[in-house]
């Protein structure tokens, strides 16, 4: 008897669930994917159905996914706040609803099934265990690696941001190059990132493609438009989004004085900004995270890479010391 009220209760749970299915799918007028083994997945004006609904059909910003044989792996940048994380949630819930049978929030969709969706978002800790921040995204990325095969979807948010920036480029750049060349793990990817070097793999890893949120500037303030487009974003726009966020103005317009000197290409000395070519000020500040490019070598070493020191004499030496000291003093 029990056995048998079991069986009823699954068959109606089943009908519960496939009800609801055709309501919603009627309700928001979601469409019926198309399932194949092309080994490809193919979004048209895909949508993230709760943000959807919190947000209303015509607030949301659709968008496309194409996925799968030339197109491994996606890198894709963009400003905070443009919507990287919500187009990987979005075309990570998409694929699931098709698997198991749900009408899905696009306007066409087709789908190859995966075996898995990995996921490595958001940033957590666990104190008690004595797992920090980045440790805990350096095991969730250790068990992707060794469990992705290339018939899984992998959705990578931010990898390395826990740890310093050369760390963190380094172990990002890496994974992607793995996930890449690596035969039996070359599973579909989308991974988005502040790390705008990475771009760079597209131009020798011919599987990577490069994507953009795309933001306009009007007027110094930045709109963001919530649409992926081709390319890649050299620009992360963190200040703009500081001063939105209501951060102090003191320390928005101190952020653009110090970005403009590490953009210059110069290393900061410790508790001295030059700004312009103005006059030196010192500040309470010190200690700031060096640029990810080398800076500008001064001229008297370029000066000394040019001499031929086998070759030299020491009246030669004297003489062409003489004229530094007087040129640089």
């Amino acid at each position: 008897m029990a056995s048998e009220i079991s069986d009823v209760a699954q068959a109606v749970a089943m009908l519960d669930v496939l009800a609801d299915f055709a309501h919603i799918a009627k309700k928001k007028r979601y469409t019926r994917p198309v399932i194949s083994d092309d080994g490809k997945i193919n979004i048209k004006d895909g949508r993230h159905p709760v943000l959807e609904d919190i947000m209303g059909r015509n607030a949301y910003v659709p968008n496309d996914l194409s996925i799968g044989g030339d197109t491994q792996i996606i890198i894709l940048t963009g400003p905070n706040m443009a919507g990287k994380s919500t187009y990987l949630r979005q075309n990570g819930l998409i694929v699931l609803m098709a698997q198991i049978g749900s009408f899905v929030p696009a306007e066409s969709a087709h789908i190859t099934p995966v075996d898995r969706i990995f996921t490595r978002v958001g940033a957590v800790d666990y104190i008690a265990y004595g797992q920090s921040t980045f440790l805990v995204e350096m095991l969730e990325t250790a068990n992707i690696l060794n469990n992705a095969t290339e018939n899984s979807l992998v959705l990578l948010d931010e990898i390395g941001r826990g740890t310093s920036t050369f760390d963190g480029l380094a172990i990002a750049w890496a994974v992607v190059e793995y996930l890449h060349n690596t035969k039996g793990h070359r599973a579909k990817t989308i991974f988005a990132t502040h790390y705008h070097e990475l771009t760079e793999t597209a131009n020798y890893l011919e599987r990577v493609k490069n994507f953009q949120v795309a933001v306009r500037e009007r007027d110094g303030k930045v709109v963001f438009l919530h649409k992926i487009v081709p390319g890649g974003c050299d620009d992360s726009y963190g200040i703009q989004v500081a001063k939105l966020a209501g951060v102090p103005d003191d320390v928005v317009v101190r952020a653009k004085e110090i970005l403009e000197v590490l953009e210059s290409g110069e290393t900061p000395k410790k508790g001295v900004i030059r700004i312009g070519g103005k006059k030196p000020r010192t500040e309470k500040y010190a200690g700031y995270q060096l640029s990810l490019f080398d800076p500008e070598l001064h001229p008297l070493v370029v000066e000394l890479r040019k001499l031929d020191l086998d070759n030299i004499t020491p009246l030669q030496a004297l003489q062409i010391l003489a004229e530094w000291r007087k040129k640089w003093e």
